[in-house]
């Protein structure tokens, strides 16, 4: 008798549509909600990134122009000669390439005084990269 009340009963076990569309909507709500805040992170780190390599470029140039007493006519010279091991990328045209070169003012003067980001988009602090 208790082998057929097993056999019998129908099994109502498992989640019904409603249930999960329920838990499907709540998950959109939150991935809506996580989003921006994760691509703002994303800025954020890019952000430090060129920081870091802008303080690291415009070092090594100070370094070439005490060593040198000019500065370098490209950043290639200072992968050249051992400053720099390459040329790091900016984060935001991720090239090595884009890299805005600003020549010293004065008479006699050549080279690449200072170094800016080539991208034109605008940092979070209202500021475009390119005058960083």
């Amino acid at each position: 008798m208790e082998l057929f009340t097993k056999i019998g009963k129908i099994n109502n076990k498992g989640f019904t549509i409603i249930e999960m569309m329920t838990v499907i909507a709540i998950i959109g709500i939150l991935a809506t909600i996580a989003a921006p805040s994760f691509q703002r992170s994303v800025i954020r780190a890019k952000e430090a990134s060129l920081r870091n390599s802008l303080f690291v470029l415009r070092d090594v140039l100070d370094q070439y122009y005490a060593d040198h007493g000019d500065y370098p006519e490209s950043l290639e010279v200072l992968a050249e000669k051992k400053y720099i091991r390459t040329i790091p990328k900016d984060p935001f045209t991720r090239s090595g390439e884009t890299w805005i070169s600003i020549a010293p003012e004065g008479e006699g003067l050549s080279g690449i005084y200072d170094i800016h980001s080539g991208s034109d988009k605008i940092s979070l602090y209202g500021i475009p990269y390119n005058e960083w």
